[in-house]
């Protein structure tokens, strides 16, 4: 079948940029575009207009949140290594276990790959917190994984973080690091044979990559393999790069290099290399060691990815989004948290680098725009998606326009990175498919998954105690925000 999509605004793509065309139309056939702007010459079997819309290519999240955020834990609750957020040696000592059983992780799969679509999200790069989990991600549960995407529609690079080691807290409060690099062997063995089994699924919309967890958990042997075998199977790697202060002293210490100059000694950067969250790097307030972070990062080709909301509430920022970008590093976007809100992360991400530079003029609307399309798609070597043209991935994605609280417009994306949400998110389509349809997705009750999710998520804080410095009680590590009368 054609289908023909219009509305006020179309977002189109020509001669390597996007441009806004008003009173747009996009046909698509299959699970291809075939044309996008005004007075399609041919037949079409159905048309849908939208009116008052913005009708745009589906947003990439490279670091795109897969599980039950548990930042809610820490968000008034610090500092984190005294809430559960980094294990006690009295816990790595007695044996890390799964806190989740296998339903309840392929349950939160689901959960979340429908929260990603009805945000816009059409592309995903999944993650998931390794903190209440014995190691690392297992092949059963990213199997279930790539069955869910399949079902929902969603587009997906899938592959089970695997790692070396982690971080520890002594009972002197000091922290340190635990490896265990045959575990980490084993975890990137069972990862290659995933992207083996698993690359090209459901037409295609199931890729592969590799995702070794975070840079100071793993060793330069498993970073070498790693690399290796991301060359010859030519998939995508993702690894949590300069995310902490913790995380880059514990590189230095270890290695004598920052976390850039060491992935740099290594070999391990290229344009494959997708690298969450690039914030503490030489020259940065709290990094006081001179180096060229940046420059290392920039000349490899290795793309950033942003992600502005969860860093935030952490109380960092880049320095900024619109320097990094004329250093000529390469950018894309990720959600991390909750909400998996693209449109949010696009709008804080613009605030915090003016705010950063004392600079109102830089970046623009549609520079943070381009990295949740454009630079998502060519991280991941994908010059079919991020972009509505013949030929591209059919993955739209309409924004309602037509209410009141959407405030004024002069200029669609500009009015969608002050006054809209990933709530406006009306319908989305997915190579053709039609995933979301007046905000809710066919056949998903989202109230029936929302309070299994709320039990699931009880469960787990019930058994926080026990992988907490000291084990104290709950009521002492999430303290409310006021005093809590109950019946």
């Amino acid at each position: 079948m054609r289908i023909r999509l219009t509305g006020d605004w179309v977002v189109g793509h020509e001669g390597g940029r996007h441009c806004l065309i008003e009173q747009g139309e996009v046909v698509y056939q299959d699970a291809r575009i075939i044309f996008v702007g005004h007075d399609f010459p041919g037949e079409v079997d159905v048309t849908h207009d939208y009116g008052k819309a913005l009708i745009a290519p589906g947003f990439i999240d490279l670091d795109a949140l897969a599980d039950l955020d548990t930042t809610i834990l820490g968000f008034d609750n610090q500092p984190g290594w005294r809430k559960g957020r980094v294990w006690p040696r009295a816990y790595m000592d007695r044996g890390p276990y799964e806190m989740y059983s296998t339903d309840e992780l392929v349950f939160q799969k689901r959960y979340a790959f429908a929260q990603l679509l009805r945000n816009g999200i059409t592309t995903a790069v999944p993650i998931a917190s390794l903190f209440y989990r014995e190691w690392g991600e297992t092949w059963d549960e990213f199997t279930a994984a790539a069955d869910i995407a399949g079902d929902l529609g969603l587009r997906v690079y899938l592959g089970p973080a695997y790692r070396s080691g982690n971080q520890v807290i002594e009972a002197n409060e000091t922290i340190g690091a635990h490896f265990n690099e045959a575990r980490g062997f084993v975890g990137l063995e069972a990862a290659i044979a995933f992207c083996q089994a698993q690359d090209g699924r459901y037409d295609g919309r199931v890729r592969t990559m590799l995702a070794p967890d975070r840079i100071e958990t793993c060793t330069s042997e498993l970073l070498r393999r790693t690399d290796a075998a991301a060359g010859e199977m030519d998939v995508p790697v993702r690894l949590h790069c300069c995310q902490s202060k913790i995380e880059y002293d514990m590189v230095v210490a270890q290695h004598g290099l920052s976390p850039p100059e060491w992935l740099d000694s290594l070999g391990f950067l290229s344009p494959r290399v997708l690298l969450p969250h690039g914030i503490w790097v030489s020259g940065s307030r709290g990094i006081d060691r001179p180096g060229r972070d940046l420059e290392i990062m920039a000349t490899s080709g290795a793309t950033i990815v942003h992600c502005p909301l969860v860093s935030a509430r952490g109380g960092r920022a880049l320095e900024s989004f619109a320097s990094y970008r004329r250093s000529g590093l390469r950018i894309g976007m990720g959600t991390d948290t909750w909400p998996p809100d693209m449109v949010l992360n696009l709008q804080l991400g613009l605030m915090l680098s003016r705010a950063m530079d004392g600079d109102a003029a830089s970046p623009r609307a549609e520079d943070m725009f381009d990295a949740a399309t454009i630079g998502g798609a060519d991280a991941l070597g994908r010059p079919d998606l991020g972009r509505l043209m013949p030929g591209a991935q059919a993955d739209i994605v309409v924004f309602d326009f037509s209410h009141d609280r959407i405030g004024m417009t002069i200029d669609p994306i500009q009015t969608l990175l002050i006054g809209a949400s990933g709530r406006d998110v009306r319908h989305v389509v997915v190579a053709g498919r039609t995933v979301v349809v007046d905000g809710a997705i066919p056949g998903f009750d989202m109230q029936v998954a929302s309070r299994r999710a709320q039990a699931q998520f009880d469960g787990l804080i019930s058994r926080y105690p026990e992988r907490t410095l000291g084990h104290p009680p709950v009521g002492e590590i999430f303290a409310s925000s006021y005093p809590v009368r109950r019946r």
